[in-house]
């Protein structure tokens, strides 16, 4: 099952965005007209949970984050330029701003589709009306294990399943799922979270493999990944994400077009994957209106190394935008096209 298309990507169901990169080539005038389908959006740097895979515990989850009624500013602007979903998430957890709910309505006057990755300690606090999906970060099938893997009390385990459980009443049309990063820890443990999922009535479970950033202070999960995942009604298990054991492609054509993330700080990344890099840094929300940090000179430089300089090795493996990055290869490197 993966009606959701989690395992793959979504380019093919926007035809003029793709149209439009493809048309802008080598032109920086075109180039810069095209605009991100999706953003990553940090509204918090702090996190209640220390989980033991973070691929951002670099950052150091500082006490920063974004005032609701500018982002509500930009939103409105980027719904105007063709951004059409944001998800909040981030370096930090996104339901500690208490303004969160603020900012999802501002989406929705935007014309912008949201969603939620959150460990789901405090989902009770979120108000669902207009939310596409929610998926909650739940990285063992054990209360124990949990407790061990996201540092925390072992008490927010019996919190966040009655959160779940209050929220499959009251969400609506939202999607609901659950998702587990596969690691050493918790192996053997799926069956107890599938039977968790069942019982409560989320709309799906996802297994995921682990990706190491290249950032991140923790290696101790570098190359592992799992075997033998058990399917199930409402699993989905990340094949290609698992599957995947290089770069099929040796330039990035997604960046920086199709999606950017935004730091708690105001900081615009055109990589999730380079936060922090100033190569990838084009501007702050606080400082300037989305227009002209996307149009302007630190995102035609940006521009200019992803097409020309960097290397491809460099980048984090089963990044977000990896099968996106497989369907775009193609366009350059599929041969006889004409016979459909």
């Amino acid at each position: 099952m993966d009606s959701l298309k989690i395992d793959s990507h979504k380019l093919e169901f926007h035809p003029h965005r793709v149209a439009a990169w493809r048309d802008s080539g080598d032109d920086w005038e075109k180039a810069k007209k095209v605009y991100p389908i999706y953003i990553e959006i940090s509204p918090m740097g702090a996190c209640n949970h220390r989980c033991t895979f973070c691929a951002v515990d670099y950052i150091g989850y500082k006490a920063v984050q974004l005032d609701a009624s500018l982002l509500g500013e930009r939103l409105l602007e980027m719904g105007s330029l063709g951004v059409k979903s944001v998800m909040f998430a981030g370096e930090g957890e996104p339901l500690l701003h208490k303004n969160i709910n603020r900012m999802v309505r501002f989406a929705q006057l935007a014309g912008i589709d949201t969603s939620f990755t959150t460990n789901g300690t405090l989902l009770d606090h979120l108000h669902f009306d207009g939310v596409s999906w929610v998926k909650v970060s739940i990285n063992a099938g054990k209360r124990e294990t949990y407790g061990q893997i996201h540092r925390t009390k072992a008490q927010d385990w019996d919190r966040v399943w009655q959160n779940i459980k209050n929220a499959v009443h009251r969400k609506g049309t939202c999607k609901l799922g659950v998702q587990m990063v596969c690691l050493p820890e918790n192996a053997g443990e799926e069956k107890e979270i599938q039977a968790l999922c069942d019982d409560t009535g989320v709309d799906y479970l996802v297994f995921k493999p682990y990706s190491q950033h290249k950032m991140s202070i923790t290696r101790q999960y570098k190359g592992y990944k799992p075997i033998a995942l058990p399917e199930g009604k409402g699993t989905v298990i990340r094949h290609e994400a698992i599957r995947t054991e290089g770069h099929e492609y040796s330039k990035c054509n997604a960046t920086p077009f199709f999606w950017c993330y935004v730091m708690a700080s105001g900081d615009i990344y055109s990589c999730s994957a380079y936060l922090l890099d100033e190569r990838f840094r084009l501007g702050n929300i606080n400082e300037h209106g989305f227009q002209s940090i996307w149009e302007g000179e630190r995102r035609r430089a940006n521009w200019e190394l992803v097409r020309k300089k960097l290397d491809i090795h460099e980048c984090r493996l089963n990044c977000r935008m990896n099968q996106a990055n497989k369907f775009l290869w193609g366009f350059d490197h599929q041969e006889h096209v004409n016979f459909v």
